[in-house]
């Protein structure tokens, strides 16, 4: 919120201060990461390595932190052999396939009255029983299957991968620590994405309707010098009125992550011409 409300003071100033002579003049405004996330653990557990420095560029999906998992990866292997035993199908299977032969036996029997009706009735019996224990040992493998897809999930909590590609902006914690679950314990990586970068610039409540979405700007940081060429992405429809001012984002290219975040620029429009200033008429 700091940093938010420094940003939001900063490029104000400037928007107020920045002449509207014959052409628009360049506008103070901050480059900041695209967005910046800390990376935290879903679950309580020890960490047993971290695979990242501050600096260290991460790719997506890339692992960043292993917490310790010797439990999860027994409980992994033991529900997938659950889910992979067949001896109570094929039990099942064979007590089914014999029941149903002794009926057909018995049935033809009964044709000829060498069968009482009870014999019969209990055979069937049997066969319904043992198709019962099919449909029970079949529904008892497809539930052992979902118990080793859960414990592949929880296994998988246990390993933090980075969510895009970025810089590593900080490391907080370190092998052997202990890590908590909650949005308020300390995180163990700082991420920051800087492809694309966001531009930030504050603009006089005279330039709203000559800007427009799409429309381009060239960036130039501070101490930097280059030019690098930026759209807009966001134009705030909520002004703030003491400062006569509304926001606006861009969004800068930075493929090769030449570009730093966090650092002042100026962005100059071309097809934005400065608002006319009407002189009072003669009395």
């Amino acid at each position: 919120m700091r940093q938010a409300q420094f940003i939001k003071t900063f490029v104000a100033a400037a928007a107020l201060a920045a002449p509207l002579g014959g052409r628009a003049a360049p506008f103070e405004c901050l480059i900041q990461p695209n967005q910046i996330v800390e990376i935290r653990s879903p679950v309580e557990g020890l960490i047993s390595k971290v695979h990242v420095q501050r600096g260290d560029s991460a790719k997506a999906g890339q692992v960043l932190v292993e917490l310790e998992s010797s439990a999860e990866r027994s409980a992994v292997e033991t529900a997938k052999f659950r889910s992979e035993m067949t001896g109570r199908i094929t039990a099942a299977k064979e007590r089914f396939e014999y029941a149903s032969t002794k009926l057909g036996r018995t049935k033809e029997l009964q044709k000829q009255n060498f069968v009482a009706m009870q014999a019969h009735d209990d055979v069937q019996a049997e066969m319904r029983v043992a198709q019962a224990e099919l449909q029970d040992a079949r529904e008892n493998q497809n539930l052992a299957r979902l118990d080793h897809r859960h414990a592949v999930d929880l296994l998988n909590l246990r390993t933090l991968r980075s969510p895009f590609d970025g810089v590593v902006m900080d490391r907080m914690l370190n092998p052997g620590d202990l890590t908590q679950y909650g949005t308020e314990t300390k995180p163990i990586v700082k991420l920051a994405q800087i492809d694309p970068l966001r531009v930030e610039v504050v603009l006089p409540v005279e330039y709203y309707r000559r800007l427009s979405l799409g429309m381009t700007g060239e960036v130039t940081p501070e101490g930097l010098g280059g030019q690098h060429t930026a759209t807009v992405k966001v134009i705030d429809r909520v002004f703030d009125a003491a400062s006569g001012t509304f926001g606006v984002r861009l969004e800068l290219p930075n493929k090769r992550g030449i570009v730093p975040g966090g650092i002042r620029c100026q962005v100059e429009f071309a097809q934005l011409k400065p608002p006319e200033r009407r002189l009072p008429s003669p009395k």
